[in-house]
């Protein structure tokens, strides 16, 4: 078996299992209490509660000709993925629809929680193995493709919000629409946390009159690589050596101090690295 096939073979798993997951946090915690957190999937749940159609129906209805109008702008083999993802995901919604029917929990905070976090997992599950469910995502697309001017993350973000929003007039409660806003900012830290990994690193940008001591201070002590930047001092005008270098968060305290001890008038910028590639690091697998 080749590299491509077990790939391929990989992936497809993953996308089932991220399905599975998703299906499961919709039917068995977001649908007794018609919780949606935005996307094509929390609109299909708002849909279902007012007509009585099943969610994979609507997710279908509306995500097949969504994807229709996409093509041009994911391209066929993108818009392949995306459709093969929508009938697994609606086809899972279907078998565990059942699900709907058990009392987990009464508290609706629970609930959210609890449905976000089963949605988040499948949700950075599908996207870690480069599938795609569709979703209001296509809605984004296409309105940033007829105007432009209005920048794409705009577009979710007022997409999401009317789902959000929509969710509490469905159900009658302002309530719900709150634990919809709760369960979609959960979603969005798991799916980021699940991409970028959860080891995340610190990048520190160090400006001394002492670099080369610090330099060395740094590889043979924390044992991490250093890049020499050119800079200028704009208040100065004089050249400056700016160290770049990228620790793992364990390692943060221990290069202040360093820092410190070799020249306590340097100049830092630290910052979150949510993924660091190469040596020392995680290898690159995509």
């Amino acid at each position: 078996m080749n590299n491509k096939i077990k790939t391929g073979i990989i992936e497809f798993i993953g996308l089932i299992i991220g399905c599975l997951s998703m299906s499961i946090g919709l039917n068995m915690f977001f649908k007794p209490y018609t919780i949606a957190p935005g996307g094509l999937s929390g609109l299909s749940l708002v849909l279902s509660k007012l007509t009585g159609l099943s969610v994979s129906t609507i997710m279908l209805a509306m995500g097949i000709p969504l994807l229709i109008f996409s093509v041009k702008i994911l391209g066929k083999k993108d818009a392949i993925k995306t459709l093969t993802g929508m009938l697994i995901l609606s086809g899972l919604l279907d078998v565990t629809a059942p699900l709907s029917n058990v009392s987990v929990t009464e508290d609706v905070l629970l609930s959210a929680i609890s449905g976000a976090i089963f949605l988040g997992v499948g949700i950075g599950m599908v996207f870690s193995v480069d599938g795609s469910t569709g979703g209001t995502d296509l809605i984004a697309l296409m309105v940033n493709r007829i105007i432009p001017s209005i920048p794409l993350s705009k577009c979710l973000i007022v997409i999401d919000g009317m789902v959000v929003v929509s969710a509490g007039i469905a159900n009658g409660n302002l309530e719900t629409g709150l634990y919809s806003g709760i369960a979609l900012y959960i979603i969005a830290k798991l799916v980021d946390a699940i991409i970028s990994g959860f080891d995340y690193s610190k990048a520190f940008m160090i400006i001394s009159d002492n670099e080369e001591i610090l330099r060395d201070a740094i590889v043979n002590d924390i044992k991490r690589g250093v890049t020499i930047l050119d800079g200028r001092g704009g208040y100065t005008n004089n050249n400056k050596s700016i160290l770049l270098a990228v620790v793992k968060k364990k390692q943060e305290v221990h290069l202040k101090k360093l820092i410190k001890r070799v020249d306590p008038r340097a100049f830092i910028i630290v910052s979150d690295v949510h993924e660091v590639l190469g040596e020392g690091f995680k290898d690159i697998n995509v």
